[in-house]
């Protein structure tokens, strides 16, 4: 039987966690919902960077390309906004995007060694989860919560939770305590108590950014499937 197992922090994040399996990273609030929300608007592929100096960097060699960011929740300046509504207001349709944030991008790049790396949303949990099941039906999965700055979030261990559900009601896999954890969370709240409870949903509220927070609370509302390459940039997977 294969395995579903749920870190609670990228910190934990050790290379024989990614062997063999496959990845799925998720920071709700906002990192991994906004490249997602981003993908849907129709950015062609995104890049994500450890901090300021790399996302510079990135830009200078790829050309032509938007830059988007935060630090500790700030918006980066000379960058465009790291939030998903926000950055919409730009265009996005075939545009380049590199994306540097506190956790949610130092996360992914941490996941590039594992043979298949996807990033997860509340948005794309159920397009997310049809796509592995299909194409990696027999693989041990490993769920990877960005948190903050080596602290547990709620917001993703309730997104995990999320798909840890979705994955049990398409097959049979052996959880560890934290995946069973999280479904209950799960399951016994609805999204948008709970990222408006959380640490960083209070935070956006008191910024006037509770727009924000509700649309990253929606279910399963993109079809976005999206993988990080060989060269380091995610791209939205084409269905079959």
């Amino acid at each position: 039987m294969p395995s579903l197992h749920v870190l609670l922090k990228k910190e934990d994040i050790n290379p024989a966690h990614l062997r063999d399996r496959v990845v799925i990273v998720l920071d709700i609030l906002f990192a991994t919902s906004t490249m997602v929300h981003a993908l849907a608007e129709g950015v062609d592929a995104i890049w994500p960077a450890l901090d300021t100096e790399d996302a510079n960097a990135v830009a200078l060699k790829i050309g032509d390309c938007i830059r988007s960011g935060e630090y500790l929740a700030e918006h980066l300046p000379g960058f465009s906004p790291a939030f998903p509504m926000l950055l919409s207001r730009e265009p996005l349709r075939g545009r380049k995007l590199v994306y540097c944030t506190t956790n949610g991008t130092v996360a992914l790049r941490a996941a590039n060694g594992a043979p298949f790396a996807y990033v997860g949303s509340l948005l794309n949990g159920a397009a997310l989860v049809a796509h592995i099941r299909r194409e990696h039906p027999d693989a041990s999965l490993l769920i990877v919560c960005s948190g903050s700055v080596g602290n547990f979030n709620l917001e993703d261990f309730y997104g995990a939770g999320h798909f840890v559900d979705l994955f049990e009601k398409q097959g049979a896999y052996e959880l560890n305590d934290a995946a069973r954890g999280a479904k209950l969370v799960r399951r016994a709240h609805d999204p948008r108590t709970v990222l408006m409870n959380s640490r960083v949903g209070l935070m956006m509220q008191a910024k006037g950014l509770t727009n924000e927070v509700e649309y990253c609370a929606q279910l399963d509302i993109l079809d976005v499937v999206a993988r990080l390459d060989d060269a380091g940039s995610l791209r939205r997977v084409t269905s079959p």
